[in-house]
């Protein structure tokens, strides 16, 4: 069975830089066997209602400004497959979550960043999905759930975000993790590896620097999405954690 994954996708200029992470992202796919389709909920595409897009090939988003002009010119023309965004949506009909087809939107940079580090070819059909902040949290993992026999299909389920995403605590100068950065991530390591949902989805108030690290939750609700296609076997294992800015939080968690 295939794992779902969560990965951080930092700023929109990830995919320009050369550091531990992008290190990781990049031979990540190797000795791996290559997935028949991408499965992504993207932190940056937020609808009301849960939407699955069906696109025949997507156009790039720059849904950023003030970065380097090499990244306006980076396109991911993805194919979309539109038998699987019919699956979803029935998948997700099964299990009561009304949903949208989208035919025209293109990737947004929280995910072609990643699939742009992971899967540089683009030649992997993609299929993109929202995410709605106004969801609960048990919500927000129930939808995750709903797509987890995916997985026995080769198919990866991604989800794009960040655990810690506050810019207006970003530290411009000096270098190392600030403390209470690493406070929020070890707290939530050590509930995602227990697998304790009753805390995860209690985050804001139990966490250490909870309000802090995830001021608003559009980020870390990928984590939550990509762990809810995991609860079959409910195994939880952090692959690569480092930071930026001081806080900025890197990570790829599995969920087998």
């Amino acid at each position: 069975m295939m794992p779902s994954y969560f990965f951080a996708h930092g700023a929109p200029s990830i995919v320009l830089e050369r550091n531990a992470y992008t290190d990781f992202i990049k031979k990540f796919a190797a000795g791996k066997p290559k997935p028949k389709a991408i499965v992504l909920f993207s932190a940056h595409w937020e609808q009301t209602s849960q939407t699955v897009s069906a696109v025949d090939t997507y156009s790039t988003i720059y849904d950023f400004s003030g970065f380097q002009e090499e990244l306006y010119q980076i396109t991911y023309p993805a194919k979309g497959e539109r038998s699987l965004s019919e699956q979803i949506q029935s998948l997700f009909t099964q299990h009561g979550i009304p949903s949208v087809l989208d035919e025209e939107r293109g990737l947004d940079h929280g995910a072609w960043a990643v699939l742009q580090l992971l899967y540089p070819d683009a030649d992997i059909p993609v299929v993109a999905l929202s995410v709605n902040r106004y969801l609960s949290n048990e919500q927000q993992y129930q939808i995750g759930k709903a797509l987890s026999e995916l997985r026995e299909q080769d198919i990866l389920i991604i989800g794009s975000g960040g655990t810690v995403h506050n810019l207006r605590r970003l530290r411009w100068q000096g270098d190392g993790a600030d403390e209470w950065a690493e406070a929020f991530d070890n707290w939530l390591q050590s509930k995602l590896e227990a697998w304790d949902t009753a805390a995860l989805f209690n985050y804001r108030e139990e966490a250490p620097y909870g309000e802090a690290a995830v001021p608003t939750n559009e980020h870390f609700i990928p984590l939550l999405l990509a762990m809810g296609a995991g609860d079959k076997n409910r195994q939880a294992k952090l692959l690569h954690r480092s930071y930026q800015l001081g806080s900025l939080s890197l990570s790829c968690w599995e969920f087998q």
